[in-house]
């Protein structure tokens, strides 16, 4: 589990695009780690929206967004293809890094039990220390509000 403060926990991941992303060759930038359940649905694909449509604003805050599921990387490319996302979306197939980040949970849908990830954001400063966590994200508004964390509290 994290805490705010603490070092963010590093990963290397495989991701859209044929690029491989460790966390560590970030520091110098801030980051946004935003955990998504599944890609093409409809919140997912929201919240995915919300973050390209905000990407201009996050670059100039020299901060970079990756999103984070358990779906592999030939449906990281279909989805970030079909709605033109300009950062990259990480594959966790083995749930590892949202282990690491405790977003990988118990879940209940219609009676339901099982496993799966629990909507999240971190917000990673340039040291490479948690600065801000959301959970449970619920998805309107939530990208404005981390942006405006990152222009309130990161750029002081």
């Amino acid at each position: 589990m994290t805490a705010t403060g603490q070092a963010a926990p590093d990963f290397t991941l495989q991701a859209s695009n044929d690029q491989t992303i460790s966390l560590s060759s970030y520091r110098g930038k801030n980051v946004v780690l935003y955990f998504y359940p599944k890609d093409m649905t409809p919140g997912c694909t929201t919240e995915a929206c919300d973050f390209r449509d905000y990407h201009p604003r996050f670059a100039e805050l020299d901060t970079v967004v990756f999103g984070i599921s358990p779906d592999e990387v030939k449906s990281h490319d279909k989805f970030a293809a079909k709605h033109e996302l300009p950062f990259p979306l990480l594959a966790d197939p083995d749930h590892q890094v949202a282990e690491a980040y405790g977003v990988w949970v118990l879940k209940k849908m219609y009676g339901r039990e099982y496993m799966g990830i629990e909507r999240s954001t971190f917000v990673i400063d340039k040291q490479g220390n948690i600065a801000k966590e959301w959970r449970k994200v619920k998805v309107k508004g939530h990208v404005q509000e981390v942006l405006v964390f990152i222009q309130e509290e990161l750029q002081k």
